[in-house]
């Protein structure tokens, strides 16, 4: 519905239609308020049009590809197998459209009037819009997002492009040079790598480095023997042609580059300065355990407020703000946030691994009936505990790592002990049952793995 030039007044607006935009909108209508969703592009924001889902479906995409010509084990040869570029663009493109879609019906079957246009604060309770309305509220919530972060000399155009760009290929460059080394660079470089570019990571440390090193040295290794050049301690200089060089001399192939270092929250145009709202030093809008900024009337949720910048995060904070718009007593109070890298393997992490009287087990894929049957045995599973058997951390690197993270959150949510998972009945044979070994494991009763007379790790 496009709103006409007279001001309308709304209980609450929502700016910014990414996960956690709309999901506050939807659940704020459920709760009976009067909602204007204001969003400039696209239904569902980055993570399903431009990071999330596409990621993940051209991951699926490389891993089928690879599969297929990497079958030899398997008593499956197929040497002359392919890949069209442009029907795995056109499948891309489409799950992400079947998805705004679905946002779109939902919107409407809930009364949220959606409004496409992008939103300005004229003071603490009216915004101006670009289609020339100004919208009265009660309420508002700040759902804008972040947006990539650049390179000097390495701005954004030709064959610079950020991540986004990179998931919207409609073909496979011979060559990709990505700056950065974090999660988004892994999955990236890997899944081009899978199907056929030579792929080069210029890192400024290390891959992943803020990640456990046991988990990352897995990954790494795998990504060296797909090919995938890995530059550690380098800094991009320049760009020419299909060349990049480093500080060290050393020229990469790069017909694409990637710039890949990180996000920005995305308060351009916003009109923060009209409003009571504050931003730290970094930029991120500054909020309370209900979500509340500085502005009695506005709240904000997402990227747009800090780390950890994870769809999943946006998704919860944004029913917790629509239950505080709406006058209930809500908070955004969880314990845990997980967080998956969508590597080979993956890499999934719950709560805390390491730390002052924390103890940590570790169970091996090596001996577990799935990963053998499947030739995807490196991985493991850490479990971390207290002195009270409370379990405080997993993190997990496997194949289906991404599903299995999700009972340790739960368990640890609800403080769950190690007898509790171990005593628990897992189904055989899956990599879930890793989980129940790691626990098992920690209370000195292994029986898949031998950890030596002592019960320590081997």
């Amino acid at each position: 519905m496009v709103m006409g030039s007279l001001p309308e007044d709304v209980d609450l607006a929502v700016i910014g239609a990414g996960v956690g935009g709309y999901i506050a909108a939807i659940r704020a209508a459920q709760l009976g308020l009067s909602v204007s969703l204001v969003e400039k592009n696209k239904l569902g924001g980055h993570c399903l049009n431009y990071a999330c889902i596409p990621s993940k479906t051209l991951i699926h995409i490389a891993d089928t590809f690879y599969s297929i010509k990497h079958s030899e084990n398997f008593g499956i040869k197929a040497d002359n197998a392919t890949l069209d570029a442009q029907k795995m663009y056109d499948w891309r493109m489409g799950v992400s459209k079947k998805l705004e879609d679905g946002v779109g019906f939902l919107c409407k079957s809930n009364g949220v009037e959606v409004v496409k246009a992008e939103a300005t604060f004229l003071s603490s309770n009216t915004l101006q819009l670009t289609n020339g309305t100004s919208l009265v509220f009660k309420k508002a919530i700040i759902a804008t997002g972040s947006t990539p972060t650049t390179v000097t000399g390495f701005e954004f155009g030709g064959n610079v492009i950020d991540y986004k760009d990179a998931l919207m290929l409609n073909k496979i460059p011979g060559s990709m040079a990505i700056i950065g080394a974090g999660y988004v660079s892994v999955e990236i470089g890997t899944l081009y790598a899978k199907m056929g570019t030579k792929v080069s990571i210029i890192a400024r440390s290390d891959v992943l480095s803020k990640f456990d090193r046991d988990a990352v040295s897995l990954v790494k290794k795998r990504m060296e023997d797909l090919g995938i050049k890995i530059y550690t301690g380098a800094k991009p200089v320049s760009h020419s042609g299909n060349s990049l060089t480093l500080d060290n001399g050393q020229t990469v192939d790069a017909e694409i580059i990637v710039v890949a270092i990180g996000l920005v929250p995305f308060t351009q145009g916003l009109g923060l300065g009209n409003t009571e709202v504050s931003t730290d030093d970094k930029g991120f809008v500054r909020v309370d355990g209900t979500l509340q900024t500085t502005d009695p009337n506005i709240l904000a949720v997402g990227d747009v407020i800090g780390e950890p910048m994870l769809a999943h995060k946006a998704m919860r904070q944004g029913v917790v703000a629509a239950e505080v718009a709406a006058g209930k007593k809500s908070g955004y109070d969880n314990t845990v946030v997980p967080a998956v890298i969508f590597s080979d393997p993956e890499i999934a992490i719950a709560g805390k691994i390491e730390g002052e009287g924390i103890s940590v087990k570790k169970f091996p894929l090596s001996a577990l009936g799935r990963a053998i049957a499947l030739n995807k045995t490196a991985g493991f599973v850490k479990i971390a505990y207290d002195s009270n058997n409370i379990v405080k951390g997993v993190e997990i690197v496997s194949d289906d790592a991404n599903a299995m993270i999700a009972e340790a959150v739960v368990a640890i949510e609800m403080g769950a002990t190690l007898e509790d998972i171990a005593d628990s009945i897992h189904p055989h044979p899956t990599f879930s049952e890793a989980v129940q070994e790691a626990a098992e494991a920690a209370l000195g009763r292994s029986i898949h793995f031998f950890y030596g007379k002592s019960g320590k790790q081997a």
